[in-house]
């Protein structure tokens, strides 16, 4: 970029002509709860991820103010960089590079994405070039872990006996005050002996717990019913 301006990478694919815009939607996860006394609560999570948008112009002549890394390519060269990102099911490199006319550098984007589509617009106000929109979406790297525990034999069958057989169901329905650590699996082991049967208590508080089973608060009051 010896004049200056935006150099735009598609994976080792350089654009002819830098967009005129560039959009990035710095995206979040967070979820907001509602609390049993009507109030909400922000409840904060991992960074989502970053959304990317341009519109950038594909010659289909050599205009002195495109640029090409190995000379002149036609519009179906760059259709063809396009279709190979969009269907090769990789995440690739996009890259931004800026700079002042002087040369002095600006900041850089340097990201992994996947090229989730684009479209495509021939214009008759546009002569024989191509207008084509794309669409990037940031990629992370993830991934399962595996942890292996070795629980001796004894304590093993003492563990699935305290779950199968646990405190006996209750007879009737009662209630129970939510303390700090609760979850409803915990409460279920502790009124049914049996952790599975957390259903049967969120069935039973939707209007209290909401949408969320894994969401509950000190201080609410649930209804264990019978079963």
């Amino acid at each position: 970029m010896a004049k200056g301006g935006y150099d735009f990478y598609l994976d080792k694919c350089l654009l002819p002509v830098a967009p005129p815009k560039l959009q990035m939607k710095i995206n979040n996860a967070n979820e907001t709860a509602t609390l049993i006394n009507g109030g909400e609560v922000n409840i904060l999570k991992a960074p989502g991820l970053t959304d990317i948008e341009f519109e950038c112009r594909i010659p289909q002549k050599q205009y002195p103010f495109a640029v090409y890394k190995s000379g002149f390519q036609g519009a179906e060269y760059f259709l063809g960089q396009f279709e190979a990102l969009k269907a090769g099911r990789k995440p690739f490199q996009f890259i931004v590079c800026r700079q002042f006319p002087d040369g002095q550098d600006l900041f850089h984007t340097n990201m992994r994405v996947t090229l989730e589509d684009y479209k495509i617009t021939e214009d008759a106000e546009e002569g024989f070039d191509l207008l084509v929109k794309i669409k990037l979406k940031q990629w992370r790297d993830y991934g399962t872990r595996t942890v292996d525990v070795d629980i001796p034999t004894g304590r093993a069958n003492a563990g699935r006996q305290r779950e199968t057989s646990g405190s006996p169901a209750p007879s009737s329905a009662q209630s129970y005050t939510v303390v700090k650590g609760d979850c409803l699996w915990n409460i279920a082991r502790k009124f049914y002996g049996n952790g599975a049967k957390y259903t049967v208590i969120y069935n039973a508080n939707r209007g209290t717990i909401g949408g969320n089973p894994n969401l509950i608060y000190p201080g609410q009051v649930l209804v264990i019913p019978a079963v």
